[in-house]
């Protein structure tokens, strides 16, 4: 996200504390106005803004080091501590590759990684100076989405960074990381979370008429050739212009020489700087062996292929050969604005890999259509911000669909694989850390089946729908079609030492088949719920896809393709 969109964001927060102020000051009795008026106002903003807090005596010990009596200084209080926070912890990421980054390869990608991760969170709240700007009030509620991504990406990556160090030789250096800096990110972006989240509260109960629900383009309507609704003209053109052979590519890549390239990475690597709309590459049938990162600068990049089962990029890298999970994508992306239509992600390192990823998508506003992934443990990394997934073939075994954005995979098929002995396999596990991150995983009318390797042993073998990975994990599935390979539990814990079942947020609706039978599923989790609940989970109140896709009057019904 540019810091363009971060600080508009922003002071549209701060925009709505002037409000809020207001309104306090307004609504004080007359003796609040005295002497002791200041500190009484400043103590109800105070109280205000940690109401939607869990730790209120964290939020108010953060918050006392402000004294005023308009709420905007609070939150930009809030917002300077975040970034002060990140910065923190990216110097001692610094120094501690000095200090033990020649200590083994592995801590050495460990704390690499961790310097690019909390670079990209500084890039998330490179904003937080940004003085207040005039603005609309009713533009708040067309931002406050996108302030909740960019938070949600920023714990996203403090997270990341912690997982990181995963061998017994690294705990200390991750032990120091946390304890010293990145606890206290965590803690901070989740108070910035609450305080963001509470705000919309604060101003319908102060009643006032902002328009608190806004039209807007439901994610999940489909239109007659089969894209959804809210995709542009521009791009529902082009999508279909592909189809019919009516493309010019900027770049085409060819194994056999026909093309201005014979790999992807040199194709990708061609995106002229300040290029404006779409940059289009064309990647001919054949199959890719290399390893891709599409960096930020990349936006609004398409790739497509001659379709998933003639145009396959591949790789291999695994965590059992030494290499940390987030580095064994054969295909990663950080760009905004990606697209990806009828290619192949795969990655063959087999169920002996353990983890290795085949595609890893962290840019916003990524979308994927009749794509495949294919892999075994950790196959596709939803890693951060909103990403959109349609007529697309996932295959895995263990927490295949996994990550820390907020996911929409609709239409495809997942396919569970036969894992390796003694293994068994999970669908999902979604990284939500914090009770008001906007993210999880959500899988809407998809088919949920064995794959062929499977399908003889997927009574013995044991399947699961998904597992908590962190504190707050979220997975809704509705209106798909479960086969009967899933174990009627449906859920299980993350593991004996950190279950993660307490706050987990496990959901059901609509769904069909012998697998969708939800009358023995596990106690953490919330079973069938009802439609008015399942419906916070379609279209605009789960991906409120109008903060990043052009915005049309649509009836919410239209959300929900069978019910």
């Amino acid at each position: 996200m540019s810091g363009k969109i971060i600080g508009a964001g922003v002071s549209l927060i701060l925009c709505v504390g002037v409000v809020i102020g207001v309104v306090a000051v307004v609504q004080s009795p007359k003796n609040e106005t005295s002497s002791t008026g200041q500190l009484k106002t400043t103590n109800r903003a105070v109280t205000a803004l940690c109401q939607n807090s869990d730790d209120q005596q964290f939020c108010h010990s953060v918050l006392s080091t402000t004294n005023s009596s308009d709420p905007k200084d609070y939150i930009a209080t809030v917002v300077k501590t975040s970034m002060d926070s990140v910065i923190k912890a990216f110097n001692m990421s610094d120094r501690l590759t000095v200090e033990h980054g020649n200590s083994s390869a592995g801590m050495k990608m460990a704390l690499d990684d961790c310097k690019d991760l909390l670079q990209s969170a500084i890039h998330e709240l490179e904003a937080s100076g940004v003085l207040v700007q005039e603005s609309n009030i009713d533009a708040v509620n067309n931002h406050s989405s996108e302030i909740k991504n960019w938070l949600g990406a920023v714990v996203a990556y403090q997270q990341s960074c912690l997982d990181g160090f995963n061998t017994d030789g690294e705990k200390k250096v991750q032990e120091q990381l946390q304890s010293d800096s990145l606890d206290q990110v965590g803690k901070l972006t989740g108070l910035a979370l609450d305080i963001v989240s509470g705000i919309a509260k604060i101003l319908q109960s102060l009643d006032l008429n902002l328009a608190l629900k806004p039209a807007s383009r439901r994610l999940l309507e489909i239109d007659q050739e089969g894209y959804p609704t809210w995709f542009s003209a521009a791009d529902r053109k082009l999508l279909n212009n592909i189809d019919n052979g009516g493309v010019i590519p900027h770049a085409t890549v060819a194994k056999d020489g026909s093309g201005q390239f014979t790999t992807i990475l040199d194709a990708i690597n061609s995106y002229p700087k300040k290029h404006q709309g779409r940059f289009i590459i064309y990647v001919k049938a054949g199959v890719y062996d290399e390893y891709i990162l599409v960096d930020k600068k990349k936006v609004n990049l398409l790739i497509y292929g001659d379709g998933p089962t003639k145009t396959i990029i591949t790789g291999r890298k695994n965590y059992a050969e030494g290499t940390k999970t987030m580095r064994t994508a054969t295909f990663s992306t950080v760009a905004e604005d990606f697209m990806a239509k009828s290619i192949a992600f795969e990655n063959t390192a087999g169920a002996e890999g353990h983890q290795a990823v085949a595609l890893r998508v962290q840019g916003d506003r990524s979308v994927f259509f009749d794509c495949a992934m294919r892999g075994y443990q950790d196959t596709l990394y939803v890693h951060a911000h909103r990403q959109f997934y349609r007529n697309c073939e996932i295959s895995g075994t263990i927490d295949f669909i996994f990550g820390y954005a907020t996911t929409l995979i609709q239409n495809s098929k997942i396919l569970v694989r036969k894992p390796g002995v003694n293994q068994q396999n999970i669908v999902v596990a979604d990284g939500t850390q914090q009770k008001n991150m906007p993210t999880g995983i959500v899988l809407q009318n998809c088919e949920i089946m064995p794959d062929p390797s499977l399908a003889a042993d997927r009574l013995t073998v044991k399947t699961y729908l998904a597992r908590p990975w962190k504190a707050f994990s979220r997975a809704v599935f509705i209106e798909n079609v479960i086969g009967d390979l899933i174990q009627p539990v449906g859920y299980i814990p993350w593991n004996d030492l950190e279950p993660n079942t307490q706050d987990c947020y496990f959901a059901e609706y609509g769904n069909s088949g012998p697998g969708s039978v939800a009358t023995s599923r596990a106690p953490f989790a919330k079973g069938i719920i009802s439609r008015e609940e399942a419906a916070k989970y379609t279209a605009e109140p789960w991906l409120q896809a109008s903060a990043w896709l052009p915005a049309a009057s649509v009836p919410f019904d239209s959300s929900f393709t069978k019910a």
